[in-house]
């Protein structure tokens, strides 16, 4: 089992629409009816309407199940509002609790908790442990992973970090963008670093202000007073490129007018 993919979270909401397949309340999200794919609800410990307080809880191993999306969590939450349409209730938050593993299409991620605002179509992840997996790379997070459904990104906040092969790329901020392939598969093909970026690779280490790295390219371009280290020797420079794939690095001047500088420290 593992977990989820920015598109994915959009199910989070239908799961709630169903946080009741097994309670036989359907299609509580209201909208666009053709959009009302079925959802499995399952529990260990039961399903339970709280009239009162707009709320269906489902607890003990939840898991919701829509299409190839699923989320998993000790307690799944519904909250919905009245609405003057044909399903009279319309779910507007949905909030996953304990374990939480959201997945979808191999894609993968892990939290203590989760809520998913369903009219901005937002999720939002945290805990100790935050984690986002793909194919491409693994993205982890101290403060939170956050997945914007419409912009079809994921943005971990937090000494962010994100490992490909056993390199790794370090910021405040880490925006992936998830964007078709040459074969029209949606996928991780972009993340942006922002704040003391950090890039370290086999023999040198790679500061800077900001960087974006491309995914399918395996290169990681990083600018903003950059310094490159290796061993007692460094680089300094507006931009820098590293492949992330061989470990190789080369220093770009930002203008015609710049000049680049090395310091080399010579062994007797």
């Amino acid at each position: 089992m593992t977990a989820p993919r920015p598109v994915l979270l959009a199910a989070l909401a239908m799961a709630a629409a169903s946080l009741l397949a097994q309670a036989t309340a359907q299609g509580l999200l209201g909208g666009d009816k053709d959009d009302a794919q079925p959802i499995e609800i399952e529990a260990r410990d039961g399903i339970e309407w709280l009239r009162d307080a707009k709320q269906y809880i489902a607890r003990g191993d939840a898991v919701a199940k829509r299409g190839s999306f699923e989320v998993y969590a000790d307690t799944l939450t519904a909250h919905y509002r009245d609405d003057s349409g044909d399903n009279g209730q319309k779910i507007f938050r949905l909030d996953a609790d304990g374990n939480v593993v959201v997945q979808s299409n191999g894609d993968m991620a892990f939290g203590d908790k989760a809520v998913y605002h369903v009219d901005d179509k937002i999720a939002v992840l945290v805990g100790q442990a935050l984690r986002f997996e793909t194919e491409e790379a693994i993205i982890t997070a101290k403060e939170s992973l956050e997945f914007w459904e419409l912009k079809e990104l994921a943005v971990a906040r937090g000494s962010a970090v994100v490992v490909s092969q056993d390199r790794r790329l370090k910021a405040d901020i880490l925006t992936a963008y998830i964007l078709p392939d040459s074969k029209g598969r949606k996928s991780v093909q972009r993340i942006d670093a922002i704040g003391n970026v950090h890039v370290s690779t086999d023999n040198e280490i790679v500061r800077g202000q900001e960087g974006v790295y491309d995914v399918a390219q395996s290169l990681a371009t990083v600018c903003g007073n950059v310094r490159i280290t290796r061993g007692e020797n460094q680089l300094n420079g507006e931009c820098a490129e590293v492949n992330m794939e061989t470990g190789r690095s080369r220093l770009l001047s930002g203008d015609k007018d710049q000049r680049l500088k090395a310091l080399i420290i010579q062994t007797e």
